[in-house]
């Protein structure tokens, strides 16, 4: 099991090359390269630049002995609004590549979710069956697996975190077991799992290990989607990873949480990386251990 860390703060702060040895530095064993700010059509990623700099980071990576073992696709995957859903798509099919072309294993896309899940519950998961079969033969093509994701919604009225694509296990599950697919799999993101209620631990043991191949790990408040390093806020760490032992978890540990790091001036961020990594290293060791101590 690799610690792995998304680089959109680091490469937001340092470029996109210089936070590769930052983070290799600190700690980290493989990156989570973020294709975020496509949906605004920015950055690198939306020019005719885009394979050259793909290239360009793989090889920066080799020469420090990192890899990019995850990536996540620009979002929303959709809004309602066709010009934008037909650009969206592009960016995602572009970012699939790219990320296959910096040796990514797993790409995590989000699922369509333009209207209020509550009263359109069908709709939507009939919308992403045909999402996600969509992109199987661009899997194929470019050699790499769509991770779907758990996600939440916000109640404008109540102004609460409500369910959505995913939130529920069962639905996670069940979307997956259809797709029946070995190019699409799940990415549990704990954080998500807290802001609708549902205690991550439980979510891990009904997903098992054949379903959940990718993780997103950040802190939350049990009330805001925070982004934050473990035990900062309000997760049960312990209970956590006792579940990825229990279920004998394979995939890797990767951090979703680097907006821990723009609490810090740029001089400060690679040391709190620093820290990071210590933290995820420490949580590994105890995946390790409870795994060991349910096999005596």
């Amino acid at each position: 099991m690799r610690l792995v860390t998304q680089t959109h703060v680091l490469s937001e702060t340092f470029g996109d090359e210089a936070c590769i040895p930052i983070l290799k530095k600190a700690g980290f064993e493989a990156l989570d390269w973020s294709f975020l700010g496509m949906d605004q059509d920015k950055g690198i990623w939306c020019t005719d630049e885009w394979r050259d700099h793909a290239l360009r980071l793989k090889e920066a990576a080799d020469q420090c002995g990192i890899s990019f073992s995850q990536a996540h696709a620009p979002y929303p995957s959709s809004t309602g609004e066709e010009a934008f859903d037909t650009k969206i798509r592009r960016w995602i099919l572009r970012s699939m590549e790219a990320a296959a072309l910096m040796g990514v294993r797993n790409i995590v896309v989000h699922p369509m979710q333009e209207v209020a899940y509550i009263t359109n519950e069908k709709r939507l998961w009939e919308e992403n069956l045909e999402f996600y079969r969509g992109l199987i033969p661009y899997c194929e093509t470019f050699n790499i697996r769509v991770c779907v994701e758990n996600m939440w919604q916000w109640d404008s009225k109540r102004r609460y975190v409500v369910d959505s694509v995913c939130a529920r296990p069962d639905e996670f599950n069940r979307l997956l077991d259809e797709l029946d697919s070995p190019w699409i799999t799940g990415c549990l993101d704990v954080g998500h799992c807290v802001l609708v209620g549902r205690e991550p631990q439980d979510v891990i043991r009904a997903m098992g290990a054949k379903r959940l191949q990718a993780l997103h790990i950040h802190d939350v408040s049990y009330v805001k989607d925070c982004h934050t390093m473990p035990f900062i806020e309000e997760v049960d760490w312990e209970a956590v990873t006792g579940a990825l032992a229990e279920i004998g978890y394979e995939g890797d540990f990767t951090f979703e949480a680097d907006e821990f790091l723009r609490k810090f001036p740029p001089e400060l961020m690679p040391e709190a990386s620093g820290l990071m990594a210590k933290t995820g290293h420490y949580l590994i060791k105890r995946i390790r251990e409870q795994r060991n101590a349910g096999e005596r």
